[in-house]
């Protein structure tokens, strides 16, 4: 997606896609505890498996979905349900933040910082 293509969202946009997002990311969730638990089980010689295969693609069409709201899915070990939502705060292209344990979206980073650089949305943004 080029910049032009950008969809910025304010918090309170992000928030209105939430119950979407959630369920989403919950089939996300879902799906990588499946892969994990028939790789658990069949030790070697999952490479092929055709049900891994299915939850796989499914997984793809989720994030898909994602993509198409306007955010995207960042959490590839698919342990916390990472959402990033492109957004502007003191005229500085940013990432509304949102893991899937928490009700709300109240945290952004950087474009560049990640997870890691996670600080509070300014009180004036969530009004």
């Amino acid at each position: 997606m080029n910049k032009a293509e950008v969809k910025y969202f304010t918090p309170q946009e992000a928030k209105r896609t939430l119950p979407l997002v959630k369920k989403i990311v919950k089939d996300i969730l879902d799906n990588a505890f499946q892969i994990r638990t028939i790789v658990d089980s069949l030790g070697e010689g999952f490479e092929n498996n055709h049900e891994i295969q299915k939850l796989s693609n499914e997984i793809n069409y989720y994030m898909h979905e994602l993509e198409e709201i306007g955010c995207s899915y960042k959490d590839w070990n698919f342990s916390i349900g990472l959402v990033d939502f492109p957004a502007i705060i003191n005229d500085e292209e940013v990432l509304l933040c949102w893991r899937s344990d928490e009700t709300d979206i109240k945290y952004y980073h950087g474009i560049d910082e990640g997870y890691s650089g996670r600080k509070p949305i300014p009180d004036e943004y969530l009004k």
